[in-house]
């Protein structure tokens, strides 16, 4: 797409650009916070901001369901503590030398109420170093715990819905099995504390919808005392800052190639830019009108807490650095202007019991040419040998190498036989000690069951990675509640903890806010008075450091245009992705208008063709579907194990994140005519 290229839309770029006015500019050094950052490259981009008199703030995801539902049933975070650490050791340096405040969203990952306060308590440890004497911190913290009695009064009154047509119906019991409730907040408790503590230096939140912070930052920066439904912001100015935020919270990946630290300027009318901060790489208008698709289960409506960002109008322009691209015309369409009421999505797991692992590899081709009639009896042993154990249990393998990711929607050829194949074999029990005798079993019967042809005598299996001939993994989970619940208006804010108040106990009665938060200050016991805290841009007329980059070159796209034969000869991006824990949503992404074009008025991309991919019928394709803006093509379907539908992260567990779904597409062929139309095309 040639520089200045618009997308079609409802704006005029000329009168968009006529009344520019910035609001804010936005870093994000790095999509989830936790997965480390290169600090130098934040430190030349805020150096480069010090000229701007507007105020900039750093703003980080750090949740996801992505990572399966271990978090919310046992209470542990996505990443490990000293992960934590370092990247808050960087965030607080940076955050002390260049006055500008840090935001954070889904603390520990789940945003649980305990890893808000972790979060906090690892603020403090910093503070408190000998080395940090000069470390004052004013910190906002918000809680997103939902109490049981809340949601079963919601599902008594018929009111939780399942969040997609892929979520089984809400149950009490699912409500009393879970660990910990959470809802994803929409961006009203966060203006809440930034307008009640317009000075706050660090705002840790728990659970909330990925762009809220962003939103909140910008709409507390318009100047309003705001709150729900936010009625002195129009549409398309929501629209803007929820789009920016949807961009903005996967750090760089809007990048071509994907990076990790990203700065966004955000101008008062809802229009924006976006710039990689890494200098070898580069936005694009596909590049980030791409990323509407990514992990979405369809990227024009793109619902969340309060409403939906509505993208058909979206416009996206290069700008003249080759760097950054300028996008317009997205729109947030509130609940209550389309008459419906506030929803949150509320997320939980639960614990169903313990498992033990085995794993090996099987070189013998003999063995590997009857391999599935050889596991029958390896669980028929296993049976036998715990029919009389006390307590339920389930033995299944993984068989690496042959359909170990896709299962049995896997869309190669049943007869392949590969060289080698990697057995995993899971055992899930009411106990850890029933899960390790059942693993063992399983072990004995791989290593020394008999099967047709047999030659060796001394074992099938070669084991003992890692020392270990069974590993047990603790408690196993599966998520219990995905579900939206309607909320009664003030129920979407969050109200000031007081006292030693613990968070949720502000509820009183119906309609009061669902959410709660304080204020804490931290500072080094050698540090001054927490004065003069309003964070103050140095203005020394710099000029941005991500304005004196030169445009990298454009990266290879590795196609193949004279001979096409598959799909992947002519599309640069195809790819998969969860969208929420129940469904995996395929993206094909071209390069060229003419192909996109082609491809889209053939017969190659259709629910049939999914259908028939994925062993799916085709009412059971949720979404499927063409998307100009990105010359793209999605299709969400339905998670599923051996023809049943599953959350991701439980038992039996291939593809946690789903990102290798799409290798059916890969060598999806091109008939006929599709060739003979690229041969026309003459690129």
């Amino acid at each position: 797409m040639a520089p200045g290229t618009t997308y079609p839309g409802t704006d005029s770029t000329q009168d968009v650009m006529s009344t520019l006015e910035p609001l804010c500019q936005i870093v994000t050094p790095v999509g989830m916070l936790g997965y480390g950052f290169d600090e130098t490259i934040i430190r030349t981009a805020l150096q480069g901001l010090e000229g701007s008199h507007a105020p900039t703030a750093m703003v980080l995801d750090s949740g996801s369901t992505d990572g399966g539902p271990l978090k919310l049933a046992v209470g542990s975070m996505t990443a490990p503590r000293s992960a934590y650490e370092r990247d808050f050791r960087k965030l607080l340096a940076l955050s002390h030398e260049f006055h500008v405040p840090i935001i954070i969203s889904s603390a520990g990952g789940d945003g649980a109420d305990a890893h808000v306060d972790e979060f906090l308590s690892i603020i403090e440890e910093i503070v408190g170093e000998a080395q940090n004497k000069a470390y004052k911190f004013k910190t906002l913290a918000i809680y997103s715990n939902v109490p049981k009695a809340k949601v079963l009064e919601s599902l008594a009154t018929g009111e939780v819905k399942g969040c997609g047509s892929s979520v089984p119906a809400l149950t009490s019991h699912d409500v009393h099995d879970a660990e910990t409730i959470v809802a994803q907040m929409g961006h009203e408790p966060f203006i809440e504390a930034m307008t009640a503590e317009p000075d706050f230096n660090i705002l840790i939140g728990g659970r909330a919808y990925d762009p809220s912070p962003y939103i909140a930052y910008c709409a507390h920066q318009a100047g309003e005392k705001l709150s729900s439904p936010l009625k002195p912001l129009g549409t398309q100015q929501l629209g803007g800052f929820a789009f920016m935020g949807k961009i903005m919270e996967c750090g760089a990946l809007c990048a071509t190639p994907k990076s990790q630290s990203a700065l966004a300027t955000v101008y008062r009318n809802g229009t924006f830019d976006i710039v990689p901060l890494s200098p070898e790489v580069k936005c694009t208008p596909t590049s980030v009108a791409a990323h509407t698709l990514y992990e979405k289960s369809r990227p024009d409506i793109l619902p969340g807490p309060g409403g939906n960002l509505d993208l058909n109008s979206s416009q996206y322009e290069q700008l003249s650095d080759g760097r950054s691209v300028r996008v317009t015309g997205a729109h947030f369409i509130s609940c209550e202007e389309a008459g419906l009421p506030y929803t949150v999505k509320l997320e939980a797991a639960r614990c169903i019991g313990y498992r033990t692992m085995i794993m090996g590899g099987i070189r013998d081709p003999i063995l590997i040419g009857q391999i599935d009639d050889f596991l029958v009896r390896v669980k028929q042993f296993v049976t036998q040998q715990n029919q009389s154990a006390s307590g339920t249990w389930e033995m299944d393998f993984h068989v690496y190498g042959a359909n170990g990711i896709m299962g049995s929607q896997e869309p190669g050829d049943s007869s392949y036989r590969p060289r080698e194949i990697f057995l995993v074999g899971e055992a899930l029990a009411s106990s850890q000690k029933l899960a390790t005798s059942v693993a063992s079993s399983a072990r004995i019967a791989c290593v020394h069951g008999p099967y047709a042809g047999q030659r060796s005598t001394s074992g099938n299996f070669a084991m003992g990675i890692g020392g270990k001939l069974e590993v047990e993994m603790g408690a196993c989970a599966e998520f219990c509640i995905y579900h939206l619940m309607p909320l009664k208006s003030g129920e979407e804010a969050a109200s000031r903890i007081a006292g030693n108040q613990a968070a949720g106990e502000h509820r009183k009665e119906t309609g009061s806010p669902l959410f709660s938060w304080k204020m804490v200050e931290f500072r080094n016991p050698q540090c001054g008075d927490l004065d003069n805290r309003q964070p103050s841009p140095h203005l020394n007329g710099s000029t941005p450091a991500h304005k004196q980059l030169q445009r990298p070159a454009d990266p290879p796209l590795h196609l193949n245009l004279f001979n096409p034969l598959i799909l992947s000869d002519i599309a640069p991006v195809i790819r998969s992705k969860n969208s929420g824990p129940y469904d995996v949503t395929l993206d094909v992404i071209f390069s060229h208008a003419p192909i996109y074009f082609l491809i889209k008025s053939s017969k190659l991309l259709t629910p049939a063709i999914i259908a028939r991919l994925y062993h799916l019928s085709e009412d059971e394709i949720i979404y499927c579907g063409f998307y100009d803006q990105a010359m793209a093509f999605k299709a969400t379907i339905p998670r599923k194990r051996n023809g049943r539908m599953v959350p991701a992260g439980g038992y039996m567990e291939m593809d946690v994140h789903g990102s290798q779904q799409y290798v059916g597409l890969l060598e999806l062929e091109l008939n006929g005519d599709i060739k003979d139309g690229l041969l026309k095309l003459n690129l």
